[in-house]
Order: C-alpha cells, then sequence, then structure tokens
C-alpha cells in the first residue's frame, strides 16, 4: 500500500506517533541540559528534530509499524520495534561523528540520541500497549454483557500448557463465544497458583468436583495439545462423576497445521477416547519418494484412498491419478482434494481395476511411478454373500493392475491389505490374504518393488462401526453389538494413510508391513462411551442388543501369523514380515482356479478352495 494511502486511512495512529517522537526528542534535549536549554541549543534542537522525526517515522514505516493491527499487540511485534530504533540510531550516529564542522547544527548530541531513541520506541511501543489493553477492557465489558443480553456461561480449562494459552488468548479476545474463563486445571504442581493470560491455574484435575460446585461452571473444556486416550478417559470419568459437561478443542498439531481453528471447541467424541498421538514421519525418505512423480491411487473414492491422494500430494507427487469407479464417490474425493490440496495436479479416472483394457490404457497413457492399490470389497458380512465379487475385485483385480504396473516399469507397488488376513475365517479376509500372495509372487517376476500394508479398522471410514452407531444413538437405540467380548483394533484415517505411504518409502519388496494398532477395544465399551458422551446412559436411556457373531467374523482379530519374520523397521510404528512363500507355478495354478470358479459362479467350491489353498484359513464351507 502506497504512504498517501496509509496517511488517509490511518491519520489518528499517524498523528500520535508523530506527537510521540517529537515529545520524546524535546523531552530528550531537556534532560540533557536539566530543563535548562539556551537560545542557541533551543535554535539547534528546532532545526534538529524534524531531521531526527523524518528518520524515525521512516524507519517505523520501513519496518511494518503500520501493518499491525494494534488490538493484536504482542511479543511477535517486538522485534520490528528494535530493528526500527537501530536503523534510525545509525544514521544519527554517524552524523553525529562524521559531519563536518560547517554542519554543526546538525550534530545531534550523543546522550541526546541514546535517550531519544528510547524514548520515541518506548513511546510509540506504549501507545499500542495501551490501545490493545483499552481494547481488552472494552471486550471484557461487553463479554460480561454476553451476547444480544445472554449470561456468559462460566468453564473451567483443563490443561495449561501451549494449547490452553491459545485457547484462553482467543476466548479472551473474542466476544461470540459465550464463555467466561473462570479458571485453568492443571496436573502439574509447578504450574498451581501462577496466572496466565491473566487466568489463574487453581489446582489438579482431581479438584474439578469441588471447583465446579465452587464456581458454577456451567462446562469444562479440555485444552491439552496431545492427551493420551488413558488420560482423556479419566478426565472424561471425572466430569461424568460430577457430572459437568466435557468438551475438547482440536489437537495443537490440527492447529499449527490450519486445519482447524482454536474456536472450534466442540463435544468430545469417540475418535478423542480412541484417538491417538499424531504420526511422525521422515518427511525427507517420503519427499525423495514421491517429490516430482506421477502417483497413481486405487479406489480414490474411498476413506483410505482419498487420504492417500491428499499424503502424497503434500509430499510433492508431481500428478496424482485418482482411480475409482464409483463416478459420486470420486467427483467428491476430487471436489476435497481441490480444496485441501488446491496446488495439486488432480487427474480423476473412472476405472473398474477388474476392467483389463481400461486399466492398461491407463498405465499406458500415464505412466505412474508408484502405484497405491487401495480398491477392494471389505465389508465382511456382505462379501459372505457375494464370494466371487470378492474374489473378482480383491484377487484377480489385485493381479491385474499389480502385473500392469510391473510391466510398466513402476517403482513401487503398495497394496492395502488387512488384519482380517491373518488366519481367514470370512471370504474378505482370505481374498485378501491371497491378495498379499499375488503381491509376492510379482516381486519375484519383475524390477517393481511390491509391498503390502496391514492393518485393522479406521475410525469414520465407510461401513466403520462407529458411524453406525451413532445413528442407532441418534434415533434413539438399541445400540446392537454382536457379542459382549468381541474386541477390535482401530486407527485414524489420517494415521493410517501416513503410515501406508510411509510403508511405501521404506520397502524394499516383498515385505508384509503390520502398523503399529496399539490396544485393541471391547466394541461394548466403544458403545457405552458413545452413548455417555451423548449425556445418556447405557442399558437406561440407550439400550444395547447382543446380536450375536456375523457369519465370518471373529471375536479378536490378529496382526501376524504364525511362520511370519516380524522385524522392526527405522519407524516405531511400522514392523516388517517376510510371508509365508508359495512357488510361481502354485500362485498361478490358484488364479487360473480362481478365474474358472468366478466363471462358473461356484461360490461353494471357492469357499473350499479357500481352505486348501490356505492351510491357515478356517473360511465356513
Amino acid at each position: 500500500m502506497r504512504l498517501w494511502q496509509r496517511f488517509l486511512n490511518r491519520p489518528v495512529q499517524f498523528a500520535f506517533d508523530l506527537f510521540v517522537l517529537a515529545l520524546a526528542f524535546v523531552l530528550s534535549y531537556n534532560l540533557r541540559f536539566d530543563f535548562m536549554i539556551t537560545e542557541a541549543e533551543l535554535h539547534k534542537m528546532l532545526v534538529q528534530a524534524p531531521l531526527v522525526m523524518l528518520i524515525q517515522f521512516g524507519s517505523m514505516f520501513i519496518f511494518g509499524f503500520y501493518t499491525f493491527v494494534w488490538r493484536y499487540i504482542g511479543m511477535a511485534e517486538l522485534r520490528p520495534f528494535v530493528k526500527a530504533a537501530w536503523w534510525s540510531f545509525l544514521p544519527l550516529i554517524l552524523m553525529r561523528f562524521g559531519l563536518p564542522d560547517a554542519f554543526l547544527v546538525w550534530r545531534v548530541p550523543l546522550s541526546i540520541i541514546l535517550m531519544d531513541t528510547m524514548l520515541a520506541f518506548g513511546g510509540v511501543l506504549a501507545l499500542r500497549v495501551l490501545r490493545r489493553a483499552t481494547f481488552e477492557r472494552f471486550e471484557k465489558e461487553r463479554r460480561a454483557k454476553g451476547a444480544d443480553g445472554e449470561k456468559l456461561k462460566p468453564v473451567l480449562l483443563v490443561g495449561a500448557g501451549r494449547a490452553g494459552v491459545l485457547a484462553a488468548r482467543e476466548i479472551q479476545a473474542r466476544g461470540d463465544m459465550g464463555m467466561e474463563i473462570r479458571g485453568f486445571v492443571d496436573d502439574e504442581p509447578d504450574k498451581h497458583g501462577s496466572v496466565i493470560q491473566g487466568v489463574k491455574v487453581l489446582g489438579a484435575t482431581r479438584e474439578l468436583p469441588r471447583l465446579v460446585s465452587e464456581l458454577g461452571i456451567d462446562h469444562v473444556v479440555i485444552s491439552i495439545a496431545q492427551t493420551g486416550r488413558k488420560d482423556l478417559r479419566r478426565i472424561i470419568e471425572i466430569c461424568e462423576a460430577i457430572p459437568v459437561r466435557a468438551r475438547i478443542i482440536p489437537g495443537l498439531y490440527e492447529l499449527i497445521d490450519g486445519t482447524v481453528e482454536i474456536t472450534r471447541i466442540r463435544d468430545v467424541e469417540i475418535e478423542d477416547l480412541l484417538g491417538r498421538e499424531a504420526v511422525s514421519l521422515d518427511e525427507k525418505s517420503l519427499s525423495e519418494f514421491l517429490e516430482g512423480k506421477t502417483v497413481m491411487v486405487t479406489g480414490a473414492g474411498g476413506s483410505i484412498g482419498s487420504e492417500i491422494c491428499c499424503q502424497v500430494a503434500k509430499f510433492g507427487a508431481g500428478r496424482v491419478l485418482m482411480v475409482e469407479r464409483a463416478e459420486f464417490a470420486l467427483f467428491e474425493s476430487e471436489r476435497e482434494m481441490r480444496e485441501f490440496c488446491p496446488g495439486a495436479d488432480v487427474l480423476p479416472l473412472v476405472a473398474d481395476v477388474c476392467d483389463e483394457t481400461r486399466m492398461s490404457e491407463i498405465f499406458e497413457s500415464y505412466r505412474p511411478a508408484v502405484v497405491f492399490h487401495a480398491a477392494a470389497h471389505k465389508h465382511v458380512p456382505l462379501m459372505e454373500n457375494n464370494t466371487g465379487e470378492a474374489v473378482k475385485n480383491n484377487v484377480l483385480g489385485t493381479r491385474l493392475v499389480a502385473e500392469l504396473a510391473g510391466r510398466s516399469g513402476v517403482e513401487t507397488f503398495v497394496q492395502i491389505s488387512t488384519d482380517k488376513a491373518v488366519r481367514p475365517t470370512s471370504i474378505m479376509g482370505a481374498s485378501k490374504r491371497a491378495a498379499e500372495l499375488v503381491a509376492q509372487d510379482l516381486n519375484r517376476q519383475f524390477d517393481t518393488q511390491f509391498i503390502s500394508v496391514r492393518f485393522g479398522n479406521v475410525l469414520g471410514s465407510a461401513g466403520s462401526v462407529v458411524p453406525s452407531f451413532r445413528k442407532q444413538i441418534e434415533e434413539g437405540g438399541p445400540v446392537t453389538v454382536t457379542h459382549p467380548d468381541m474386541v477390535r483394533y482401530f486407527m485414524t484415517i489420517p494415521e493410517a494413510s501416513q503410515l501406508v505411504v510411509q510403508a511405501g518409502a521404506i520397502g524394499q519388496g516383498g515385505e508384509i508391513f503390520i502398523l503399529d494398532m496399539g490396544e485393541p477395544v471391547r466394541i461394548v465399551d466403544m458403545a457405552k462411551d458413545m452413548i455417555t458422551l451423548c449425556g445418556l446412559k447405557p442399558f437406561e436411556d440407550i439400550d444395547i442388543e447382543f446380536t450375536g457373531i456375523r457369519p465370518g467374523e471373529k471375536l479378536f482379530e490378529e496382526l501376524q501369523t504364525v511362520g511370519e519374520n516380524i522385524t522392526k523397521t527405522r519407524h516405531p510404528k511400522i514392523f516388517a514380515g517376510k510371508i509365508n512363500t508359495y512357488g510361481e507355478a502354485e500362485v498361478s495354478q490358484a488364479l487360473e482356479r480362481f478365474r474358472g470358479l468366478c466363471g462358473a459362479g461356484d461360490e461353494a467350491e471357492l469357499r473350499r478352495y479357500f481352505n486348501e489353498l490356505l492351510p491357515e484359513a478356517r473360511v465356513t464351507e
């Protein structure tokens, strides 16, 4: 913005600053001469004042003083003040010692330069601090009245760390959030009694019942940057026992990434209780693995596939080929990619991975360097009644895409597998186990590195239990659980997708990578938690019904199989193993048998053949 435009837009700021600069210079002269200025010195002061003020004002302008919003002035703005003071001080010093005697009148005494610099820039900074203090006092008075005359809700912030400070600052600065912070609660004893952002740390979380009662707290806001599942559950249980409503702010890593804003304070959800630490990625290796390359993602309309597209774009893929047969799912995924990765080169391609002509055309036209194969049928009970379709998509489709990748010279092919492939009891699990064998077989035939990545259930993915439970609770119940002892492993969509991409970067070919899924979770406990988080009581307000294990399901899932050599990788959440080997002729024969049985529509024989091919399988015939 041009200088004259800034004068027009901010005349009051300029006027105040010029007044402070003039006052500082006059005061410095008076201090230098003990307020007994002679006529000669007064003449020098009047001559020197315009030049000194011009240098100081110009320095302030150059270092962006007038780009600051006065009411938000803080520590971040101190550096420009220091720089401006130094660069206005320096030319005056040079003039003091460098000008010849003929320009004696322009030589400002050294003591005056020092005093004036401190007074001038201290004064303009004080103006801005005063402006902020006035604004905050006005906002505080306005908040005390509440929006539309409504009374503000008193809250406690749990966590006086970085995230808590951010939350307190934002709540105090805004008048539309309807909250009044009565204090912090933190389990670090050193913080007790201290004051942060004008808010006192009142005690530890165990004191919440007393504090909520004494202060008349409406709800508690959990403002801990990255809290573990156990700590979060403990805090929630304390709040439930009081009882008081518990809410939460987003994780600090989400705020830093710009994914969400601090003001998105929301109710605690089951994903928070089951969530894990943010994934630490080897960003250098990922950039080397993906930067500038064409990356194909099959199943790009699914929850995992669409997130993988975002991750590979984030780490510098030159082009992302989004392959998906469901038109609307592809449309939605592409729209999200355009929104969250606006600079990415994205190409949506409608295609079925079982269509050899179409897939050959894509490989020939775009020559991807890396392929993430996420296309699959994954619903366990549904595939029990559609055995042939599971085999076509999960086994034969994988073989087709993987073989085309090998022939096209793809560098790395990553196949998404599942924990249900371990000692499979379902058609879905058995078909994914066969797909793992396909990847290993092709790894011997081509220079392409073929890799499989195995993990458990993904929170919030299509067909997962969480959306189903949520819908049942909204409808008033009952919540249906297959068995009281059923347990599952869970991870979030971003975590699973990031680790899949990381596995692709560290793979050498032929491995099966197993992601660290943490501790298994009882499904009935998850149902109880979701009901409780909605402010209801399990078995009272919302009933839980046990419907019995469905065809193909297990009570618990496993992540490794007997005979696999599981070893650590350089990433703490990724383990590697070598799958039990099958000979090339044996795999080829199995594929021919699968094709024949699918063509004949003999689903009973397909089930028997899985048990024959995979000795560890226990598929119901």
